[in-house]
């Protein structure tokens, strides 16, 4: 009888997928976990929400309740419902990364956790219920450097010697318009360097998308600012550690994990003043933060650490460090577990 129930309810891959496959990945051998609704890469099959609510119809062995550890609204609704109108035995962890103000339901549905994790301390100071701060994490043995970074790179085909990418949804809360607009001007300066935008458009920013693409091609960059699409998790490992940049500009983000994954596959980052970035570049180790919709900053920043060898190799070496103590998906897991084990500690009186 599972002790631990992690949903999944997107069917898309998020951030917020990424986060959750990284702790359950470590949960595993600690706990009879179950995961409900979609599955997720390396993970145990999920069960539905219905197979969910009859296995929490008793407490687990030597447990007082069963948690039910959620990060969506959809998640915290079906666990609000399993614990106070069904009446299971059953605490809910929430999983908090917004570094703003929720909305109304939100802020509700947050006000009846059990318990709350915070990504960071902003964000800890906009929910009730934190019990703890515990950075998201990366998993490092997943996410790991090439031996040969100009043979990884040149065997995803993509043409050119060295690869610089952006990952995620095409839209302008994610600024890719801004890295388009960077790369515009750093790639006539770097000759054999090819930009890839990985991640889809939704239907109402197609618009958004053929533009930054009309843009593209009036300035002769087609053949070098390329959109392969939303690369699937399986995927992602071999492309991210065949990158020589990660470039990431958003206009907001509450934590934001594509950094890291550079980080742990030995690569840099340039990224704006958004999310948890300034952390992760320890002081200008391992990546380089610009101002907001600085597009000409972050393309003098690239120009410099891409030409200069030496920095970035140190600074590849210093993200793969940095990754692995700071910030992997085993500390985050620790963490978490800290309140599981106050949670059931509470419970037993």
């Amino acid at each position: 009888m599972p002790e631990l129930f992690v949903t999944n309810f997107n069917r898309n891959f998020t951030g917020v997928s990424a986060t959750a496959a990284n702790v359950i990945r470590q949960q595993v051998s600690t706990h009879d976990l179950a995961l409900v609704g979609r599955p997720l890469p390396g993970c145990p099959d999920p069960i539905s929400v219905a197979q969910a609510r009859a296995l929490s119809r008793r407490a687990p062995p030597g447990r007082p309740f069963s948690i039910w550890h959620v990060r969506r609204n959809t998640e915290m609704r079906a666990a609000i419902w399993a614990r106070d109108v069904l009446r299971l035995p059953i605490r809910i962890v929430f999983t908090s990364a917004a570094m703003r103000r929720h909305s109304a339901l939100p802020r509700w549905l947050i006000s009846r956790m059990d318990a709350v994790v915070a990504t960071t301390e902003e964000a800890a100071g906009f929910v009730p219920h934190v019990r703890a701060v515990v950075p998201h994490g990366v998993d490092t043995d997943l996410f790991t450097p090439a031996g040969d970074r100009a043979a990884a790179w040149a065997a995803l085909g993509h043409g050119g010697n060295l690869g610089i990418a952006t990952v995620g949804r095409i839209r302008p809360e994610k600024g890719t318009d801004l890295f388009v607009r960077a790369m515009l001007r750093l790639l006539p300066e770097l000759p054999g360097a090819v930009a890839l935008v990985l991640g889809r458009a939704a239907r109402e920013h197609q618009g958004f998308l053929d533009g930054l693409q009309r843009e593209i091609a009036a300035a002769g960059l087609a053949d070098r600012i390329l959109f392969p699409g939303e690369v699937p998790a399986s995927d992602l490992p071999a492309l991210m550690r065949a990158l020589s940049l990660i470039v990431q500009l958003p206009r907001y983000e509450g934590y934001g994990m594509v950094p890291l994954e550079g980080m742990a596959s030995g690569v840099p980052f340039v990224a704006s003043e958004a999310g948890y970035y300034r952390a992760f570049s320890a002081q200008g180790r391992s990546g380089v933060i610009v101002a907001q919709e600085a597009a000409d900053d972050a393309a003098q920043a690239a120009r410099a650490l891409l030409t200069d060898p030496d920095r970035h190799a140190a600074m590849s070496l210093a993200a793969r460090e940095i990754a692995a103590a700071g910030f992997s998906a085993r500390a985050e897991a620790e963490g978490i577990e800290a309140v599981y084990q106050a949670l059931w500690a509470e419970g037993r009186g």
